[in-house]
This record gives C-alpha cells, structure tokens and sequence, in this order.
C-alpha cells in the first residue's frame, strides 16, 4: 500500500490517442491519476464526465488528468468518444499498474469475490511525491475535492 509523501510508481502506458504516457515526463507539473474499473459504466461514465467538465481548472495550475483502467485502447477511444471526454485515459491490461498502486483488490458484490480496480485517485505533486490519496472512491463531490487539493499544491 502506498503513502502519502512516497515517490509515486512510474510508468509507461499507451492512451487512446495512440502515444505513451511516460509519468516520468510529467514531472515538474502536478498529476492527477484516477483508477477506475471499466469504461462507458454508470460511476465511472460520471467521474469522467465530471473530470472533463472541471479539467480548465486543472490546467489553468498546470495539472494533468489521466485516468487508468484495465480496458483496452479501442475500447478507451470508444469511451472517450461517445462523452466527448478531455481527459487522457491509459489502457492497463496487465494490471501491472493498478498492482503498483495498490488498487488491484479483491472486491465482494452480491456475495460474490473478484479481482478488480478499487476506484482510487492519486494526486503527485511536481516533484513526483504522493500528495493525496482517495481510496475507495464515491463519484459524487470527488473531483472538487481532488481539484481543491490541487489548488494547495
């Protein structure tokens, strides 16, 4: 499990827009990395919804929104079309990620267990340190807590 005031895990992934996100490379800028479980779902339709409607804010500080899902690039570009999304989602089929994270769990609905995303945000700082973490996320107000937090970077 990670900590806030950690070096946030870095990566390579692809996103729907055909490049590779290197976190690596967005150093010097505050990130802010939602996991969510699958595209064109009703939580994480809206959280995405609600990312694109505020992300002016984040850029207006410089803050980057990617979020991060173990569907597949077709399937994120599908998503990121039918919404009209300006976040830039990354494609984790491996899961090797989410598993950095911490967020790859064990989750129980309907009295059945599955491995699956546990819906968390990540907010790195520009010197590439965790400055927040939302575990098991509930959509409604997130995104203007991550972008308040934001703010006090």
């Amino acid at each position: 499990m990670l900590n806030e005031g950690e070096i946030a895990p870095l990566f390579t992934l692809p996103t729907e827009d055909g490049a590779q996100l290197e976190l690596s490379q967005l150093q010097g800028a505050p990130v802010v990395i939602y996991f969510y479980p699958r595209d064109d779902t009703s939580g994480c339709t809206t959280e995405a919804k609600d990312f694109t409607e505020k992300i002016a804010e984040f850029e207006k500080m410089g803050a980057r929104i990617i979020g991060i899902s173990p569907d597949s690039i077709k399937k994120h570009i599908n998503f990121k079309n039918k919404y009209d999304l300006a976040v830039t989602l990354a494609a984790d089929e491996e899961k090797t990620v989410a598993m950095a994270y911490g967020v790859w769990a064990e989750k129980k609905m309907y009295g059945r267990t599955y491995m699956g995303i546990v819906r968390s945000t990540f907010l790195i700082d520009k010197t590439g340190h965790i400055a927040k973490i939302w575990h098991k996320v509930k959509v409604k107000g997130h995104v203007l807590a991550v972008l308040e937090a934001t703010r006090d970077l």
